[in-house]
């Protein structure tokens, strides 16, 4: 007997969003978290662009109230205007992970989600039909069963470990210190400074808090089963800096390092890993977090699709197929931001000819696409070379007898969306066979830019996670097939 579809391991914000991702398709979930409470931290602070839109296709941006944003980035600490992307949202900053995973946790709540802290997995187990997740928790030992476990569960994952996954990649060279300090009168200096003993990065988060990084050029990692003292952090920083700030206190303390790893696969039978779980790596531009929120949306609908039973089992593998080149990317750009940022006088000349090359637009547009998730392109095996084919739908006013919405409003429920634009009533036959899993939405673009990629485009097949996977190219049922399952 099953106890859920899914069980979901992790409540951090990648777990909380599969979450709500499997919730809103229909899916039934449990969440497990050894944590008994949410432990407050804020490691991540920034939301990327495309990370925005995810939330904006959710209708969940309004909960967020007003998010600090900049139309500045940097890669590597060279700085980028980010004016240069294709969206409605510009980079956000000073807004704290504890914040985002509170809001995901009570938008999966409100769709029923079943969370369930204090509980730690101690074992795994799977056949061919489903997993065995044996558990301790407040009421002792037990075991519950899934049809498939998503590992959501960190750098350190014990999913990831249980199941056999392989991790490889390069080890640590270096250990960075984090910390949100009090009573420190400390410079706004998000993007970082360079100096001869290493880098330093200081940001005020209001309240009297200041987030601070520090790095120690030729200090070895440790390793760590301890907490961070805030005496080896101020020492750290005085080193660096020749400032003292040990007349301040830690809010709390961490470290990181510059490995970088991530599984050879994101799926073995009936358990799959997720964010930080199936990828680590610097923590360069804030994209971890965002990485793994945009793993759940990929996910959340297949999954649900294959648990609810009306698509087939292979449609999970398009979730290693689309994500692990993505994860592999994430790794060479922050190994790469690793060097321009805390590398010695012998990267300075390198440095010197990217800040060159940041003067073309097109170079700026490339190293903006990366760091924001705006760059990504599955290969969605559609017909024709669109440029939009495999891409996030970019958001559009459109106006339709039933008023005006858009693309992003349209992609609300979660599920699939046919877009109509020229009212085309063979096309909303052939797709009224998938009702309930796509929505069809006749309607025009308002007010459309004579560049925009939607000029000169009849009709969109959209994923549930706002991908184009179908432009008005060939048959549009072998689309529907291929992603919602055999017609109704």
């Amino acid at each position: 007997m099953m106890d859920s579809a899914v069980i979901v391991v992790g409540a951090g914000p990648t777990g909380l969003m599969l979450a709500g991702e499997l919730r809103l398709a229909g899916a039934d979930v449990i969440v497990l978290e050894h944590l008994e409470r949410p432990s407050g931290e804020s490691r991540a602070l920034g939301i990327t662009v495309r990370t925005q839109e995810v939330f904006d296709q959710r209708g969940l941006l309004p909960r967020f109230g007003e998010i600090p944003t900049t139309p500045m980035g940097h890669f590597g600490g060279l700085l980028i205007d980010f004016g240069v992307l294709d969206s409605v949202h510009r980079s956000a900053h000073s807004y704290p992970q504890a914040r985002t995973e509170a809001i995901l946790g009570e938008w999966a709540a409100e769709l029923g989600a079943d969370v369930r802290r204090g509980v730690q997995v101690i074992g795994l187990d799977q056949d061919g039909y489903g997993v065995d997740v044996h558990v301790e928790g407040p009421e002792g030992r037990g075991t519950l069963r899934a049809s498939y476990v998503v590992g959501c569960d960190g750098s350190r994952s014990t999913v990831r470990k249980l199941a056999g996954f392989d991790f490889p990649g390069t080890p640590a060279t270096m250990e960075m210190y984090l910390a949100d300090v009090v009573g420190c009168d400390l410079p706004d200096n998000q993007f970082g400074m360079k100096l001869p003993q290493g880098m330093v990065m200081s940001a005020p988060l209001g309240d009297g808090i200041t987030r601070i990084i520090a790095c120690e050029r030729g200090r070895a990692p440790s390793q760590r089963d301890r907490t961070v003292p805030f005496t080896e952090i101020a020492d750290v920083w005085q080193r660096i800096t020749g400032d003292d700030i040990s007349h301040g206190a830690a809010a709390w303390a961490s470290s990181f390092t510059d490995a970088a790893r991530q599984v050879t696969e994101c799926r073995r039978g009936r358990v799959l890993v997720a964010g930080d779980a199936a990828h680590i790596h610097l923590p360069a531009g804030g994209q971890g977090m965002n990485a793994g929120i945009q793993d759940a949306v990929n996910l959340g609908w297949k999954l649900a699709a294959v648990a609810n039973g009306w698509a087939p089992d292979h449609l999970l593998d398009s979730y290693h197929n689309e994500r692990h080149p993505v994860h592999k990317r994430l790794l060479m750009n922050t190994r790469a931001q690793g060097l321009l940022f805390l590398g010695g006088p012998e990267v300075d000349p390198l440095r010197a000819v990217l800040g060159e090359l940041l003067e073309f637009e097109d170079v700026r547009r490339v190293l903006a696409g990366m760091v924001s998730g705006l760059e990504i392109r599955y290969d969605v095996g559609g017909t024709g070379d669109h440029p939009l084919l495999g891409r996030r739908v970019p958001h559009q006013e459109l106006v339709g007898d039933n008023g005006k919405t858009s693309t992003t409003e349209a992609l609300h429920a979660g599920t699939g969306v046919l877009l109509d634009f020229r009212d085309d009533a063979r096309l909303r036959r052939v797709a009224s066979a998938w009702t309930g899993r796509v929505a069809i939405v006749t309607a025009t673009p308002h007010d459309l830019a004579a560049d925009s990629p939607l000029a000169n485009v009849d009709a969109l097949l959209v994923r549930p996670d706002g991908h184009v996977v179908w432009t008005g190219a060939g048959d549009p049922a072998r689309a529907l097939y291929r992603w919602f399952g055999a017609a109704r």
